[in-house]
């Protein structure tokens, strides 16, 4: 049964003509009429008694023509809701962001993009980067917010800022007035660092080996809050991103004097996936605030 047969069918029960139906249809009156036949022939019913020049419908045509409008209001709505939303900026949006990332740079800029485009529906998953990525790969993620780089040949990234790294120290401790500090210099402090699946413990780890220095662990945590309070409490010293930093927490708070002590932050996507108008323009507005610039 083709949409064609349905729009000829309904063209001529309502003129009556099978004549001017194919005016209407802007088909040749052989083709419609055959199109009809072959409808007939489908369904195993006479849809219409063809009485001379008049066409009238049967029983079963009569039962027939509503179900048959129905189909065709479906697909003009359903037409309608496809260019409506290649013109629009709504529908659904899902943001996957590493923990230390979520509480920082994500609320701002998601308050900003949800008041310029209120009909986004958007939902904000938290996870730890392994599990973002499958859930990209599984297209349950539109877009994650993830430290870079990545691995995987089947995403696509774009670096949105790269933040420096910080020692937090406890408010009296004996480097916490110094402008910067060598991780050297803590090699014997005990450490209070996130806990091993979160990225940056690799990335604080990663500014310990160039110093050469073999942090001693004695609390790990999966929020950098509870690391803060303990260091705040004096339980030993940490290592943050410049985002993190608390102003009120009982820490100070050192520049790591290694150039290379840095973690950049970017948005990642499926390569090849077909990104909806609300998936691009949140690409846009994070680039942007990011201080690239979108496409």
């Amino acid at each position: 049964m083709e949409l064609h047969q349905l729009r000829y069918f309904c063209a001529v029960a309502e003129t009556g003509s099978f004549s001017r139906a194919a005016e209407q249809s802007h088909v040749a009156q052989p083709s419609l009429s055959q199109q009809i036949l072959k409808l007939e022939d489908e369904l195993g019913a006479r849809l219409f008694d063809r009485l001379g020049r008049t066409v009238r419908l049967t029983d079963l045509g009569a039962t027939f023509l509503p179900r048959a409008r129905a189909v065709l209001r479906e697909l003009e709505a359903a037409k309608g809701d496809v260019s409506e939303r290649k013109v629009s900026i709504s529908g659904p949006l899902s943001v996957g962001v590493i923990p230390t990332v979520a509480p920082y740079f994500l609320p701002p800029h998601l308050t900003f993009f949800t008041r310029q485009f209120p009909e986004a529906q958007v939902t904000v998953v938290e996870e730890i980067t392994p599990v973002l990525l499958e859930r990209l790969r599984a297209s349950r993620v539109d877009v994650a917010l993830l430290a870079l780089p990545i691995r995987g040949h089947e995403f696509e990234a774009f670096p949105l800022l790269t933040e420096r790294l910080f020692a937090a120290l406890p408010h009296k401790h004996r480097l916490a007035n110094r402008r910067s500090v060598s991780l050297k210099d803590l090699r014997k402090e005990p450490f209070l660092l996130l806990r091993d699946g979160h990225c940056f413990r690799d990335t604080a780890i990663a500014a310990c080996d160039r110093a050469r220095v073999n942090p001693q662990v004695i609390f790990e945590s999966g929020q950098f809050s509870s690391i803060l309070s303990m260091v705040g409490a004096g339980m030993g010293v940490s290592i943050v991103p410049e985002m993190a930093i608390e102003k009120h927490a009982h820490c100070r708070y050192v520049r790591v004097a290694d150039e290379e002590a840095a973690r950049t932050i970017g948005v990642v996507v499926l390569r090849g996936r077909s990104l909806t108008r609300v998936h691009q323009a949140f690409l846009a507005h994070l680039r942007a605030a990011g201080g690239a610039s979108p496409g």
